[in-house]
């Protein structure tokens, strides 16, 4: 039985993957990742990893995809761009530099040896199992002691994100009357 909840999640988590790289409706992506981590937070399940599960499905699948289909429908999904107008100059260029120098962050430690997996290695929290206390409480006692620092720091960068994408979805007041023409102005 295992195994064939394994192979039904994986093949939904792919089938997701795939809508969210594909579709080019934007709604339809973002209902596409629904799926796909859905489907991970399954293979969760199956692993006995209940409380990675439930942050899944209520993190992830509720409040960042929440978020994305926010921002999508604040920002229009019915509006047609041209792609041949850059609206800031040197913006695919430099894209393309930081992609080449993230790559090569990623690729010269390898090239010369000094590449170091973190998997396996000591925790830096604890150990994960320590006989009298469950492991939610040592998470949740790292998480707001140890972590809370960059905890923080994630949620002020997320309400950043939101009001920076209500700025950029704001119009200006000429927009905002479409299909009158200058003579029908007041």
């Amino acid at each position: 039985m295992d195994w064939v909840v394994f192979v039904i999640s994986a093949i939904a988590v792919l089938a997701g993957a795939l809508g969210v790289v594909t579709s080019r409706n934007p709604v339809h992506a973002a209902l596409s990742l629904v799926l796909t981590l859905f489907g991970i937070a399954v293979m969760f399940v199956e692993q006995q990893a209940n409380f990675l599960a439930v942050v899944q499905v209520i993190v992830y699948a509720g409040a960042i995809v929440v978020l994305f289909l926010f921002v999508i429908m604040l920002l229009g999904v019915d509006q047609a761009e041209d792609l041949e107008v850059e609206p800031l100059v040197g913006q695919r260029p430099a894209a393309v530099g930081v992609g080449v120098a993230g790559l090569a962050a990623l690729l010269l430690p390898i090239a010369f040896g000094k590449w170091q997996w973190l998997s396996g290695q000591a925790s830096v929290a604890g150990p994960a199992h320590s006989g009298t206390e469950p492991n939610v409480n040592r998470l949740a006692n790292a998480l707001f002691t140890r972590y809370l620092l960059p905890f923080e720091a994630t949620s002020v960068l997320l309400v950043i994100a939101v009001i920076g994408a209500v700025v950029l979805a704001r119009r200006p007041l000429h927009t905002e009357r479409q299909g009158l023409t200058a003579r029908e102005e007041p």
